[in-house]
């Protein structure tokens, strides 16, 4: 389209999706740091079928071939929730989006950009936000800073020569994304462990581990507290009760109760944190294949995971009562909690914390205070069309 060698098509066949999927892993390979995700995860994430993101949404692959070889691949999509969102708030009507990005060079990139546009326009969409891999809660957001070290589990990791051809398509920022690297083994400051302490004291607050016995009840619970303390956030597009079920189903082998803590006060749940063992120490090696044999390993860890590093990806605070000082100290109880936990039971030693918008002072203020530091950006651009 934009180049006479450089051909673009829609994926329609089973191989075209094969080849969709395939790509990264030679276009990454040799990148150290990159970590290929299992193949069939993704293969799950494409299948309109199993994710109920596609219930909502409308989403178009497109590969790019040169010499008869694929070079390059993108989705072009947008979601009908997010057109019910304000615009103040990153979506609002006519957003669209563009992801799952590679390419194997510049002129590559522009072709691949060039038809998404076409497409998202074609559909009525008269403005851009990427990349988001496909939806918000996925992968958003292109890596800027932080490429010499692996990405934890669920974040992304990208070629750093991306940003110059996102920018040369006339793209510019519309958030940046942060993640905070934070040592553990030690404990937190004392101002951090007062706080704690007082909030033990406090016949008011329970801070208690999930329940995996009644599993579906929680989830929904999380998943509550979740769509109501994101409400108001930048690029927030609602949870549907669909995408509750499928994500506790799918995450409920690798969520450890003790990863899990749900804050009450007077005995209203209020706040929760999540935390995840990091998988993608284990299934680096594996190279996207679960098969033969490394679907045993990972069964095993997931069993038993020792992990010298966590992400924490999810925590929220009931909308009423967000910039409370009740707030914060729900928040460190919570990382506290789960510190121990980590610490004694995993031997973790490190955590990331993220992402994080960069304009969210609360958190901002929380990951400061105990001590932790940025670790890697991902820029959201924008553009109109």
């Amino acid at each position: 389209m934009a180049s006479a060698e450089i051909s673009i098509i829609p994926v329609t066949t089973k191989a075209d999706r094969t080849a969709f999927i395939d790509l990264p892993y030679r276009l990454n390979a040799s990148d150290p740091h990159w970590v290929p995700p299992l193949k069939a995860d993704v293969a799950e994430l494409l299948n309109p079928a199993k994710n109920p993101f596609f219930e909502h949404a409308e989403v178009q692959l497109f590969l790019a071939y040169r010499g008869g070889q694929v070079v390059g691949r993108i989705s072009a999509h947008f979601d009908r929730l997010a057109w019910t969102l304000p615009p103040e708030q990153g979506m609002g009507p006519g957003t669209g989006n563009w992801g799952l990005f590679e390419a194997e060079d510049e002129a590559v990139a522009a072709a691949l950009i060039e038809t998404a546009e076409e497409w998202l326009h074609q559909q009525g969409m008269t403005r851009v936000l990427a990349p988001i891999s496909l939806s918000i809660w996925d992968e958003p957001g292109l890596l800027v800073k932080g490429f010499d070290h692996d990405p934890v589990i669920m974040m992304g990791h990208h070629s750093p020569r991306y940003q110059a051809w996102i920018e040369g398509a006339g793209y510019g920022p519309a958030k940046t994304l942060l993640t905070y690297d934070l040592e553990i083994a030690e404990g937190f400051p004392p101002l951090i462990n007062r706080i704690v302490a007082s909030g033990e004291k406090n016949p008011r607050i329970r801070i208690r581990r999930a329940d995996k016995s009644r599993f579906k009840q929680e989830a929904e619970l999380v998943f509550h507290i979740l769509n109501d303390a994101w409400s108001q956030n930048w690029g927030f597009v609602p949870i549907t009760q669909r995408e509750i079920d499928y994500v506790a189903k799918k995450m409920k082998p690798i969520i450890r109760e003790d990863m899990l803590m749900i804050a009450e006060v007077d005995g209203e749940p209020v706040a929760f944190m999540l935390t995840f063992p990091d998988m993608n120490r284990v299934i680096k090696p594996f190279g996207g294949k679960l098969f033969p044999f490394n679907f045993i390993k990972l069964l095993l860890w997931a069993r038993k995971p020792m992990a010298d590093r966590m992400r924490v990806p999810l925590m929220g605070v009931v909308k009423k009562l967000q910039s409370s000082r009740l707030a914060s100290q729900l928040a460190f109880m919570m990382i506290e909690y789960i510190r121990r936990e980590a610490v004694g039971v995993l031997g973790a030693k490190t955590a990331e914390i993220g992402w994080i918008l960069d304009d969210n002072q609360g958190m901002i203020a929380i990951a400061d205070a105990i001590n932790s530091k940025v670790n890697r950006e991902y820029v959201i651009y924008q553009k109109g069309l």
